[in-house]
């Protein structure tokens, strides 16, 4: 019997979508407001899933007290209140779209998770734009 548990987080990070290999007008013409030289912010809604077996001893998929703490000290931490492309080293050179942001949570989790878990991660970058990604 295969469970799904989810934890939800939240964390604020600003970032400009660019790519440094164009113009800055071939950048405003394809990230639009997004390529703002300044940056700009999004609250970002985090959710995280795990898949598997229901563990007959305990009846956890997986201790959400232990989720909780991979999500703040890997991500959390990481990405709150930060300026993504220029604090958080994988977005040296990575345009932190939603799509990469995700994936990217994605890799940091799943060194810490079992590997018999299936994850999926949910990134809401606003309350109707949102990326999922499950390792494919």
């Amino acid at each position: 019997m295969n469970v799904t548990v989810s934890r939800k987080a939240h964390f604020n990070a600003a970032h400009k979508l660019y790519n440094s290999d164009w113009t800055d007008a071939r950048n405003a013409v394809v990230f639009g407001k997004c390529s703002n030289p300044n940056f700009h912010g999004h609250n970002y809604e985090l959710i995280v899933s795990v898949k598997g077996s229901v563990h007959p001893e305990t009846g956890f998929v997986m201790d959400m007290k232990e989720l909780k703490k991979m999500i703040n000290a890997e991500i959390i931490d990481a990405f709150d209140h930060k300026n993504l492309n220029e604090e958080v080293p994988e977005f040296k050179k990575l345009n932190p779209t939603a799509e990469n942001i995700a994936v990217v949570i994605w890799n940091k989790l799943r060194l810490k998770i079992a590997i018999n878990l299936a994850l999926t991660i949910t990134l809401y970058e606003t309350p109707r734009n949102f990326v999922t990604y499950t390792g494919e």
